[in-house]
């Protein structure tokens, strides 16, 4: 909000912070800060938290309960999520673009990658930096106002949004029922074939996310775009959709099977060559034949193959290089030539690595999809290293078919083995290399060594620098449930927000049960479904902290109380000098 009070219109937007948090010592700690800021921008009234206890629909279920309640108050929604950032002159320009332009009805930014920690988030930045902005001017001037919509980081007009982008349930069977949960592609197909065209801008240059930092947390994602994107079988042929939304279906669709396809590939080469040893070419299939039958053999075809794939994979690669070279300042920025160079060369490298294990993770989701298996919809990892057990549970099951397939390869035919090594080596070293690519010291020597930077590591905006001010003190050894019980502060703020109705059907009895579990034992004798019904409950924050306060309270809470008169880092929040009641 202080960027976008730099720009003189602050008083043109109001901002919605939209939770699903289920984890009381996540939300309580959300409706802290959001106080916090709103007392620190004086932005009440401006500044809204709401939090949803019943999570229906995942985050268009969030985004349809906006509407529904306060939609109609509004012309625009920016919509970002919990990683988006988007400059203050961005956000105003943004507004400008659609009110000079009726006929849009999305305009979507292209996010840049940022705050890259670890080696593989490092990967991803410098991808998305280097060849993004070629990626994105060719997609804009091919799509024009028939382009996609990514789900965040884009400017919607709310009336034809409302009216024409609501997503039913699925009615078919298996993966083709239930929620639709790559919501962006269809709600941009549904915009357009309501006649608002739906824009690509890639030169509003300040619109940021942040990457997963390891492979595995990537994975994880994809697994769920995976089940998405094939959903939207379901709305390739339905009529009344531009074809150019019906590309950008099929090739979300083939993003994820041509996996599959890639290993059967491997599948029949491997048993092409175990028939070609074991029942070697019969020259004289007749009997009684006087001229052998010579096979026919058609490599040009092979080189054709490899030459046209060679092409597609590195010749955009080759062409952003190229780019980036004519502009000079981005090119300093970013390291200069010499740099630049090692870095696609690594960037290529680890992309070769890592383009096996994708593809099995890949064909696994889409197997897993087919059959209708259940995906988990949790909150994604930012912030954590990845530990060597799961990588080795998550990558062993490759590792052994890989090495099985070398081993085999090997066996048939010495020479065989050298074909395979490509694809085999890094599945057979997957989980190494995943913990070497999620480990924070690896990243940070790469940008100790300037190596696969970001030009807003060299020259970084005032957006991403206010971003790491720190909004919330920390009380180190208390959790935001523990706070919310005994500081006087923090507990008034959440009855304030907590549940103040009657107490029907048997509420009190529960209260007085939890209550006194919470008082005897403190938060590890209560479960985390316990503790979110206590801190949602203003009657139950009231007597426990009264309860925790009094002489006879249990020693757990006097050790806690303890802790909160020292901390040092709380002050100014309305903690008052510590004495026992």
């Amino acid at each position: 909000m202080g960027i976008l009070a730099a720009t003189g219109r602050l008083e043109a937007f109001e901002f919605f912070i939209l939770s699903d948090s289920r984890d009381p010592d996540v939300w309580l700690e959300e409706q802290t800060a959001w106080y916090r800021l709103c007392e620190e921008l004086d932005a009440h009234g401006r500044l809204h938290y709401r939090r949803r206890s019943i999570n229906l629909n995942r985050k268009t279920g969030n985004i349809a309960d906006f509407l529904r309640r306060w939609g109609a108050r509004y012309t625009y929604m920016i919509v970002m999520d919990a990683d988006s950032l988007v400059g203050g002159a961005d956000l105003v320009r943004m507004v400008q673009l659609m009110q000079a332009a009726p006929h849009v009805g999305i305009l979507q930014t292209s996010p840049r990658i940022v705050n890259a920690g670890t080696a593989y988030a490092r990967l991803q930045q410098f991808g998305n930096h280097l060849y993004g902005p070629l990626f994105t001017a060719g997609l804009a001037s091919l799509q024009l106002g028939d382009a996609v919509f990514w789900g965040h980081n884009a400017v919607i007009r709310v009336a034809p949004f409302m009216q024409h982008c609501g997503l039913r349930q699925l009615t078919g069977r298996g993966f083709l029922g239930g929620n639709v949960l790559s919501h962006d592609f269809v709600e941009a197909a549904f915009m357009r074939r309501a006649g608002y065209e739906v824009w690509l801008e890639p030169e509003l240059a300040q619109s940021y996310e942040e990457s997963p930092p390891s492979l595995i947390d990537d994975l994880t994602r994809d697994r769920r775009w995976a089940y998405g994107n094939l959903q939207h079988l379901h709305f390739l042929f339905r009529p009344g959709m531009r074809l150019a939304h019906r590309f950008a279906f099929a090739q979300g669709i083939m993003a994820y099977l041509s996996s599959p396809l890639w290993f059967l590939f491997l599948v029949l080469a491997t048993a092409e060559v175990t028939q070609f040893i074991f029942w070697p070419v019969d020259y004289f299939p007749e009997s009684h034949q006087l001229h052998p039958l010579w096979p026919q053999w058609q490599p040009q075809w092979a080189l054709r193959l490899v030459s046209s794939v060679l092409f597609v994979l590195f010749m955009p690669k080759l062409l952003a290089v190229i780019d980036l070279m004519l502009d000079r300042p981005r090119l300093r920025a970013m390291g200069g030539t010499v740099r630049i160079f090692l870095s696609a060369g690594l960037e290529l490298l680890l992309s070769v690595l890592l383009a096996p294990i994708r593809m099995l993770a890949h064909s696994r989701f889409v197997v897993e999809t087919l059959f209708n298996l259940g995906i988990q919809w949790a909150g994604q990892n930012r912030t954590e290293e990845l530990r060597w057990r799961a990588a080795l549970r998550h990558h062993a099951p490759g590792s052994l078919l890989a090495l099985a397939w070398a081993g085999f390869a090997f066996w048939l035919k010495p020479l065989f083995v050298f074909w395979s090594l490509p694809i085999a080596l890094p599945l057979i070293f997957a989980a190494p290399i995943s913990v070497w690519l999620s480990r924070f010291r690896n990243g940070l020597a790469l940008r100790r060594s300037r190596l696969m930077l970001a030009p807003e590591e060299s020259r970084p905006p005032p957006v991403l620098t206010r971003l790491e001010r720190p909004v919330l003190p920390e009380a180190d050894g208390l959790s935001p449930f523990e706070l919310a019980i005994v500081d006087p502060w923090r507990n008034a703020l959440h009855r304030q927000l907590a549940r103040r109705g009657g107490d029907l059907a048997g509420r009190g009895e529960i209260r007085a049960v939890l209550v006194e579990q919470c008082r005897t034992g403190g938060p590890r004798a209560l479960e985390r479904w316990q503790r979110d019904w206590l801190a949602q409950d203003a009657p139950a924050l009231q007597r426990l902290h009264e309860a925790v306060w009094s002489a006879d309270a249990p020693p757990h809470w006097k050790q806690v109380i303890g802790s909160l008169c020292r901390s040092p880092t709380l002050a100014g929040t309305g903690v008052q000098p510590c004495q026992s009641k």
